[in-house]
């Protein structure tokens, strides 16, 4: 039952993945590269290491996580119109990103090693929520929601309940949700106030 669950979270994640690629190719969606670059690297990173130790089921929605963001990348290189401009605030975020991305894969203690990984993938969400925010019509909700949906399923999944299972989709669902609300917010205000 907990494999058919993944696989529905990771189906799902995909769907929204697939949706935001072809917002690109329409020119609805433009991705902000510093965060869907540094998407990618930390998940497959963990994916690999993961794989490498005997993990399979477990470690298949952070790989979709982290393999979502290089179809986004492939898009946007062969579409290549649809970027968002990196600006000064982008470039400090990815630059501490990787900094604690680094510390991440060279630190001994696990709690240690992930919580430098969520500090890593939350100063790469950072430039994107704001981005969000600012430019809600830049984004497609509907792949943030996935994503959240992918990793409600996977704590669902879990059988243990402790800090290195927990840390990383906790994490996920809360900048999910900051994404998702920083995307759908007026539209949400705009219901309620009629």
């Amino acid at each position: 039952m907990i494999h058919y669950l993944v696989l529905l979270g990771v189906a799902v994640n995909f769907y929204g993945t697939a949706v935001y690629i072809r917002d690109i190719i329409r020119g609805q969606t433009k991705p902000n590269l510093v965060s869907w670059v540094l998407w990618a690297v930390a998940p497959l990173i963990a994916s690999a290491a993961a794989f490498s130790s005997g993990i399979r089921w477990a470690v298949l929605p952070t790989f979709s996580v982290g393999f979502g963001p290089v179809l986004v990348i492939l898009t946007v290189l062969l579409k290549r119109n649809g970027v968002w401009r990196p600006t000064k605030f982008d470039y400090v975020c990815g630059g501490s990103s990787v900094i604690a991305l680094i510390l991440w894969i060279i630190t001994k203690q696990p709690y240690i090693a992930i919580a430098f990984s969520v500090i890593g993938d939350g100063l790469a969400a950072l430039p994107t929520l704001k981005k969000a925010w600012q430019f809600p019509a830049t984004e497609s909700g509907i792949t943030y929601v996935a994503a959240l949906f992918n990793m409600l399923t996977t704590i669902a999944a879990l059988q243990i309940y402790n800090f290195s299972e927990l840390a990383f989709p906790i994490y996920n669902v809360a900048i999910n949700i900051a994404i998702s609300f920083a995307i759908y917010r007026r539209r949400l205000f705009a219901i309620s106030n009629t």
